[in-house]
């Protein structure tokens, strides 16, 4: 067990597990949304499918408080799931939120700090990057549904929020949306909180990719010099 654990370990360690992150956030920031719009009974494997992805995180921290922390955030994370799932007539549907904002939080400190590690730059550090972005991406949609569970609304347009989970295919598609400064204007924010959180995220979407490739090139050229 403990040699599992630790083989499982090492490779959330290692670059290639930015290919296997990749897939994951590739479906979950692409393809569900797609899902949802279609009608398909796909509310319980989305949220089983962010559940894998903060579990990965416990595996992809190195130092032993963001592990603790990491554990700590998922299991916290997951009972609420299940409380939300089962009959409890209680629901801690914000609460449940503030968690796994804080959960996606941890994981894209965690995987910026595995992108920059040993000063290397390669195909996996590329995609970990861009595995970063997605990440970002999320961080809106959470925020977004956030905003509108404390003000009524977030976003407004040519869409009909129902108040549940399936509310994030317009969540993530606006955070894209954003985050990318396309601004098709089908929709758009309603309050300053969400107006601020648009601005937050074309903002970092500017600023991201030169940040990082300075960065990574950077880094690159100094582990060169040291040869």
């Amino acid at each position: 067990m403990r040699r599992a654990i630790t083989q499982i370990k090492n490779y959330w360690l290692s670059d290639a597990s930015f290919i296997t992150l990749s897939f994951m956030l590739v479906f979950i920031v692409f393809v569900m949304p797609i899902l949802i719009d279609l009608g398909y009974d796909s509310i319980l494997f989305l949220n089983v499918m962010f559940i894998a992805l903060f579990f990965t995180g416990i595996f992809s921290a190195k130092d032993n408080s963001l592990i603790v922390i990491t554990i700590v955030l998922f299991f916290t994370h997951v009972v609420l799931k299940l409380i939300r799932f089962s009959d409890s007539p209680y629901e801690f549907y914000f609460l449940e939120r503030i968690v796994g904002l804080l959960n996606l939080l941890v994981f894209i400190f965690i995987n910026i700090k595995l992108l920059f590690r040993d000063n290397e730059i390669n195909l996996y550090r590329v995609i970990g990057a861009i595995n970063v972005y997605l990440l970002l991406a999320l961080l809106g949609a959470f925020l977004f549904e956030m905003i509108t569970i404390l003000f009524g609304d977030a976003i407004v347009g040519d869409i009909q929020l129902k108040n549940d989970d399936e509310d994030y295919a317009y969540y993530i598609y606006y955070s894209l949306a954003s985050l990318t400064t396309v601004g098709y204007g089908d929709i758009y924010p309603s309050n300053m909180a969400s107006r601020m959180a648009s601005v937050f995220l074309s903002a970092a979407g500017i600023l991201y990719p030169a940040v990082v490739i300075a960065k990574l090139v950077s880094s690159a050229s100094n582990k060169k010099n040291e040869l």
